[in-house]
């Protein structure tokens, strides 16, 4: 086995899970911010971020729907991007259809449950790179992928102009990314973020880190249908071994409602708001930890808002960090709610939670 290791340390790769941890080195670009709580979304997601103090002071970067670009009307996509772009909030939505959804025994039964998230065929495939190119069209600058050959699709259609260049492809968890190679191949054929599997430990999170240089979200609370984990504990070294990292936070105990609509509109609403609280005690916990806090204004430099002609944001210009401490980003998900904040894990000084601020839509 150490020729094999020696080997794979010549690629680049790492030769093993590292189980020292070491400390990550890189980080985003540029600073992102928590605040203000969210209103939760409606079931076809257009949901209004709220940039001010509510009860929880949870600002909201990102606004995510697992549904699909396919289950929203023009109108509604319309909205939803309108929105964004004027609070200065990505949006992420969905490529579909896949397997799981359409009419291929495999992916229902016990052994084939895996082939679920899969493109089934050329026309599923050009259905899920449609729906892409149909949110570009409205707007929309961010998709979640769940297909090795979809994200493939997808960048050559990128590279080729039938997308925007900065539109990002989002890794779904539904894609088993488990090891440092895999996660390298994703990252060359044009992934934006990875979503790596929420059972993974610190040390295996560690070795995919240093294979790529992409953002990696990690679920510390992960729905039922992915274990069910709550792992809010190991928030403050996991950004320190996975930055730039997203930190996401699921929901135990929850019903899964996808595809959603206004018949689940009521739970949609529950689960998000609850969400939200699970990301505040995220923050309150990292208050409590060991490093600083910084807060940065919305919209910020880096995320893929809307673009709508005509449409500028009513939030603040994200200001840039002047100092030389390094940093990485949280980054909590609430399902269809998301939002992020800035860290320098080797500082040692705690910050106090942030102050509210007047709420707003």
């Amino acid at each position: 086995m150490s020729r094999i290791r020696e080997a794979l340390s010549a690629t680049g790769l790492p030769a093993g899970d590292l189980h020292d941890l070491p400390s990550s080195a890189k980080r985003f670009t540029t600073a992102r911010s928590i605040g203000s709580r969210s209103r939760a979304p409606r079931g076809h997601a257009a949901s209004r971020p709220s940039r001010g103090g509510g009860p929880l002071n949870v600002a909201v970067h990102r606004v995510s729907q697992g549904s699909g670009v396919s289950m929203l009307t023009d109108a509604e996509l319309d909205a939803v991007a309108h929105l964004g772009a004027a609070a200065g909030v990505e949006v992420s939505l969905f490529a579909r259809p896949n397997a799981g959804w359409t009419t291929g025994a495999t992916a229902y039964t016990t052994a084939g449950a895996a082939h679920a998230p899969a493109v089934r065929g050329q026309d599923q495939l050009v259905a899920v790179l449609e729906d892409a190119v149909r949110a570009a069209k409205h707007g929309i600058r961010s998709v979640l992928l769940a297909d090795v050959g979809a994200v493939l699709a997808f960048a050559m259609l990128r590279d080729a102009g039938v997308l925007p260049a900065e539109m990002q492809a989002k890794v779904s968890v539904m894609l088993p990314v488990a090891n440092a190679a895999t996660a390298r191949v994703l990252e060359q054929l044009g992934a934006s973020t990875l979503n790596l599997p929420p059972d993974l430990s610190l040390a295996q999170i560690a070795a995919i880190r240093a294979a790529v240089d992409l953002p990696i979200d990690f679920y510390v609370e992960a729905p039922d249908s992915l274990g069910g984990f709550v792992r809010h504990h190991e928030i403050p070294a996991l950004i320190r071994v996975a930055a730039p990292v997203y930190v996401k936070f699921g929901l135990k105990n929850a019903p899964d409602i996808y595809p959603s609509g206004s018949h689940t509109e009521a739970t949609a609403v529950a689960l998000s708001r609850e969400r939200v609280r699970r990301a505040r005690l995220g923050m309150e916990l990292l208050a409590r930890a060991e490093g600083e806090f910084r807060m940065s204004d919305l919209p910020a430099s880096g995320w893929r808002c809307p673009s709508l002609p005509g449409v500028r944001s009513s939030g603040h210009e994200a200001k840039s960090s002047t100092d030389a401490a390094p940093r990485s980003w949280l980054y909590v998900t609430s399902g269809a709610c998301r939002t992020s904040l800035t860290c320098c894990p080797d500082c040692r000084r705690r910050r106090a939670a942030p102050r509210p601020r007047t709420a707003g839509r």
